[in-house]
């Protein structure tokens, strides 16, 4: 009598693999539609803020009613996105499907009153959720429903900024520091495009880049010398500041939780903080997602890539507002400020040099966000669908330059090293 084919076969092994690429094409489908409506809802409270400029004074208040709900109904859910990554390293009690929404409308609740965070904790967060909902559904344990929690991860990073592939490499490359977890990148992949499928077909558009000049004229992708050292030394100063911006989080966070035992007052003096900001700093341009603006004078993430749209400090500016921010207790997430911050550093260090404003800002962009998550090839992937294939060789240099400059801490604690 033949032998059954042992679980370690090319068969066998094909088999599970094109079970979870199947199990990935509803996560990709809930998530894809997640982000969708979450991108959507966000433009319309982002809005309605730059409308309505005193929205702002209720961000302590809206701080305060996030932080008791999230005390007396999030449970597990306030761990938000290191939560999903302890369930992948160990299998404990899920996800709480109620993370989706709690999270969906305190983000925009965070945005509408003007808190700076990003977008990408919130679709990571919601496809996790969702993924969770669904391996419970369909009674999937041990691990596929792993794969399935990465393929949330993927879908909803892929879709939320239009970039699949860089989606699907960040999922399985944020886990463990330095490694890659091959055997879930297809699912990965397959929820990634199949969320970004989804969200665009839902009619949501994504920001559009360009490196080249103000009229439209590329830059030449050649590799010379001169400028590939101005490169190295920016892609250094990337590293070190988003070192300085996990470090920074982190103590912050760890210092309110100290001396600020009751969860709730601890939102409420970040939303205090951050209007005590704008009248100090004496600038609007840091608060929310920061992409646009109605103001054509102000900062914002697509200004940092033209000569004239950014200060030699606004970095710093959104620095300081999104460390208050999401160190007190908002949600929301870090990369879109990182993006900000690199993006208007990189515009910073350009001028000085005589280099390209735009490639600069572009690597910058990309190069701080390598060195906060810990994730160079997922983030020199990124640079490639965002901006294109001729600057290849300079995204991987800085997004690898800046993650070996940028120190053990990321942005990440669930986030295991080898």
């Amino acid at each position: 009598m033949e032998s059954p084919p042992s679980p370690r076969t090319p068969s066998t092994r094909f088999r599970r693999l094109s079970l979870e690429a199947g199990l990935a094409l509803p996560i990709g489908l809930l998530a894809g539609s997640a982000s969708a409506l979450f991108l959507w809802s966000l433009d319309r409270v982002t809005a309605a803020r730059w409308h309505s400029p005193w929205l702002l004074w209720l961000l302590p208040v809206i701080g305060f009613a996030m932080g008791w709900i999230y005390l007396r109904f999030g449970q597990q859910a306030e761990r938000g996105t290191q939560l999903i990554m302890d369930e992948i390293h160990t299998p404990g009690g899920g996800v709480p499907t109620r993370m989706a929404p709690l999270v969906l409308f305190g983000s925009l609740a965070t945005h509408l009153c003007g808190g700076s965070a990003g977008r990408e904790g919130t679709a990571l967060q919601m496809g996790g959720s969702l993924a969770d909902a669904f391996s419970r559904l369909c009674r999937i344990e041990g691990s596929t429903r792993r794969t399935l929690l990465i393929a949330g991860i993927a879908a909803g990073f892929g879709s939320v900024f239009g970039t699949p592939l860089a989606g699907a490499i960040f999922a399985i490359e944020v886990l463990v520091v330095g490694r890659l977890a091959y055997q879930d990148f297809l699912p990965a992949l397959v929820a990634s495009i199949v969320g970004d499928l989804t969200c665009s077909a839902w009619g949501i558009d994504h920001a559009f880049f360009s490196l080249g000049a103000a009229d439209g004229t590329p830059f030449l992708a050649m590799l010379e010398p001169a400028l590939v050292a101005k490169i190295i030394a920016a892609a250094v100063i990337f590293g070190a500041v988003s070192r300085g911006f996990s470090e920074v989080t982190h103590r912050l966070q760890a210092s309110l939780k100290r001396f600020v035992t009751y969860a709730p007052l601890r939102p409420l003096l970040g939303g205090l903080t951050v209007i005590a900001l704008v009248y100090v700093v004496g600038s609007r341009d840091y608060l929310g997602i920061g992409v646009t603006s109605p103001d054509p004078k102000a900062v914002t993430l697509l200004s940092a890539f033209q000569t004239e749209g950014a200060g030699p400090w606004s970095w710093a500016g959104k620095f300081l507002f999104t460390t208050v921010t999401l160190a007190s207790g908002f949600k929301g997430g870090e990369v879109t400020p990182l993006f900000f911050i690199g993006a208007t550093l990189g515009h910073a260090i350009a001028v000085p040099l005589g280099a390209p404003v735009a490639l600069f800002a572009g690597l910058g962009l990309i190069g701080v966000f390598a060195g906060a998550t810990k994730t160079p090839l997922a983030c020199t992937v990124l640079g490639l669908e965002l901006f294109g294939a001729p600057y290849s060789v300079y995204f991987a240099l800085v997004c690898f330059i800046a993650y070996s400059t940028s120190g053990r801490v990321g942005i990440y604690p669930a986030q295991r090293r080898p």
